[in-house]
Formats: C-alpha cells, structure tokens, sequence
C-alpha cells in the first residue's frame, strides 16, 4: 500500500521552462499575425505566397509551446547524449556569444546598404570564423554561395525580393 507522497519525493518543476514556453507563444502569434497581414504574391503566379511559411512556423511555435507546458509538470527532461563532447562545469564562452551577436546587429544594419548578398556572405564568414574555422577564403565563398543562392531561391521561387544593395542592377 502507498501513502500520500510527501514533499521531499515530489518532483520539482523547473519554473523557467514556463518562459520558454511563454517566449515561443509569443514570437509564435506575432509571426501568425505579421504574416495574415501581409500584402498579396509579389509575382504574377503565385502558387505560394509569401503567408504560407511564417503561418506554418507560428503555429508550430505555439503548438511546440503547448506541448513543453504540458511536458513540464510532468518532470519529462531530455537525456544527455552519450555522444555529448561537453563539459557541463564549464562556464559559459560569453565572448563567442558576444562577437556572434555582434556580428547578427551587423547583418541587421548593413542589408539595406549592402544588400542580402554581400551582408549574408559576411555574416557567413564572420560567425565561421568566430565558431572556429580558420579557412577564411573559403568561409567567404561558401558564404557568397549560400547567400546568392537564397537570394535567388527567394526571388524566383517564393516571388519575395530580398535588398540587393549595392548589387542592384547585377543580380
């Protein structure tokens, strides 16, 4: 026969998980909102639209949300990898934070002048190089590549102009 569980066998609920939970809600609605307000197809065929993936992303957002607050008080907690190459008594690399935001409040300022290919090559480079790499040629044009390539994948394929910059004209 079991008693009533006391307090010292409950398990406890990690109260910070509930922020998460309420950041995703929100990022999630705001992208659900931002993209129903969007103006129409950019291109003449539109099969797509530029409303479909922020809508479908939001709504995972606040489904994923609603699955980790249900998830919470049941003590479910993710087991770490036997594979994990980290070391939990580690501080934190608040440098690399550093220099990665850095980098993301420059990529913020510089698409409009820049334009997405140029800005999106180094922010490529830039977050490569800061992660570690050393091959700073090839961290730029693997960068260029990705970035032209998604300027192209937007443009032609969803019909969403990305800023050309400086490359107006060229692209």
């Amino acid at each position: 026969m079991t008693g009533p569980i006391d307090a010292a066998q409950r398990p406890t609920v990690d109260r910070a998980q509930y922020l998460v939970c309420a950041v995703l809600v929100a990022v999630g609605a705001f992208l659900v909102y931002d993209a129903l307000t969007l103006p129409g197809g950019y291109a003449k065929v539109d099969p797509v639209g530029p409303k479909l993936f922020p809508v479908a992303i939001g709504v995972g957002l606040i489904v994923l949300s609603v699955i980790l607050a249900i998830a919470i008080p049941r003590g479910s907690k993710g087991e770490a990898d036997a594979g994990e190459d980290i070391d939990p008594d580690m501080p934190s690399d608040w440098r690399t934070v550093g220099l990665l935001v850095g980098i993301f409040v420059a990529m913020i300022l510089l698409v409009n002048p820049l334009g997405w290919a140029i800005s999106g090559a180094l922010m490529f480079a830039g977050c490569a190089t800061v992660l570690g790499s050393r091959h700073h040629v090839r961290n730029v044009l693997i960068g260029a590549v990705l970035s032209v390539g998604s300027f192209y994948a937007f443009y032609s394929g969803l019909g969403i102009p990305l800023p050309a910059g400086i490359l107006d004209g060229i692209l």
